[in-house]
This record gives C-alpha cells, sequence and structure tokens, in this order.
C-alpha cells in the first residue's frame, strides 16, 4: 500500500513538509510507502471553469504544462492521500488551492477517482487561522467520500521558522497518532475489501437555489 500527501507549501522544507515526514514515518513503520509531492512552490493557476474535464472524462484538467495531471494520477493509484498547507490569512495557501480545485473536480466528474480513499488534512502555522483552514481542507475529503483518517486533536502544528514546528509537543504527538490511525484504517480497508463491499456509486443529483 502506499500513500502520497500533497505539501501545498510555497517552502520546500518548512513545518508543513515537517509534520508530513511525522506522518510518514508511522506509515512506513507499518510497512506502507510514502511519498511527499511538493506543488505549493509550482506555478499552478486556478480552475477556469471551462467544464472540459467533464465533457472529456479522461482524468485531466485541460489545462496542460504544470504538475496538477501528473500528481491526480499518482493519488488515483495511491491507496491514503494526505494533503497539507500552511496558513495564510486564515485559509489555505493560494498554490494549494489552486491545485485542490482543479484535481479534486477532475476526480469527482470522472466517477470519483479518490473515493473511498482513506484521506487526511494537515495544517502547520505559526498562531492562529488553524481550525478555518484544516475545515477548508476536509471540505476536499468529503467531497470525493473518502474515508477521513484522524487523531487525538486537530492535525495542526505550530511554529514559524522551517522546523519549529518540533517544539510543540502536542503537535508532533498529533501527527505520530494521525499516522498510526491512518496505517490502521488502509490496514482494515485492504482486508475486508473483498468481504464488505464499498457502497455503489451514485449519480449525483445536482441542483440550485432557483430551479
Amino acid at each position: 500500500m502506499k500513500v502520497v500527501a500533497i505539501n501545498g507549501s510555497p517552502r520546500k522544507e518548512g513545518n508543513t513538509f515537517h509534520a508530513l515526514n511525522i506522518v510518514g514515518e508511522e506509515l512506513k513503520k507499518a510497512g506502507i510507502d510514502f511519498e511527499i509531492i511538493h506543488v505549493g512552490n509550482k506555478n499552478i493557476r486556478g480552475c477556469m471553469a471551462c467544464g472540459k474535464c467533464a465533457q472529456t472524462k479522461d482524468e485531466k484538467c485541460s489545462m496542460a504544462g504544470d504538475t496538477v495531471n501528473e500528481a491526480i494520477q499518482q493519488m488515483k493509484v495511491a491507496d491514503g492521500i494526505v494533503i497539507s498547507s500552511p496558513v495564510y490569512f486564515a485559509g489555505i495557501a493560494g498554490t494549494m488551492k489552486s491545485f485542490l480545485d482543479r484535481a479534486f473536480m477532475v476526480a469527482g466528474v470522472n466517477g470519483g477517482l479518490f473515493r473511498q480513499k482513506v484521506g487526511a488534512s494537515v495544517v502547520a502555522l505559526r498562531r492562529t487561522g488553524g481550525s478555518s483552514t484544516f475545515d477548508q481542507l476536509n471540505h476536499y475529503l468529503t467531497y470525493c467520500e473518502m474515508i477521513h483518517a484522524n487523531s487525538n486533536y486537530w492535525t495542526i502544528v505550530h511554529g514559524r521558522g522551517p522546523g519549529e514546528m518540533a517544539q510543540d509537543e502536542e503537535g508532533v504527538q498529533i501527527m505520530e497518532v494521525l499516522g498510526r490511525n491512518m496505517a490502521w484504517m488502509l490496514k482494515m480497508r485492504e482486508q475486508t475489501k473483498e468481504t464488505v463491499l464499498a457502497p455503489a456509486p451514485v449519480a449525483k443529483v445536482m441542483t440550485n437555489f432557483i430551479r
């Protein structure tokens, strides 16, 4: 089994990276492969609302030339996905938001590429805005019917300079527990996939407030 983590921080080895590594170490101890995909430092623009991904259904965003489509395929074949971001103005960092909007839209309109995978959200911040960012990340997991892994508190760590999150003792433990819980859920999912069948997907009903 394998878990891919999407690092939405512009800093390659900032506190978001270090938090993911703690989760990853616990997964590796359980015999699960772990890889970090760094997207936060890439040139990724937001969704154009063109709707072409829903028309072509080729598991691709129509905007080629960046890392989004490659990452979608890596996420598709993984058993678990961790999405992570630092806090920017009490929300997801801009590039990560653009990545998530496009990747999860493509997944959704192509039959649910991430459906029933084990997912988790990780947030790193200096002071405040962690809960709102955590909530925003979780919206993507629930949209794609993912199985949400948790810890013994919100999966948020604190620190300003790169690596300072290691001084957040509670945050470190939270990441460790998340890794162990995720490993357990992945193994449960793997061992029961032949005996406890997942609910069949349904055609999505789309409504708005005027019709």
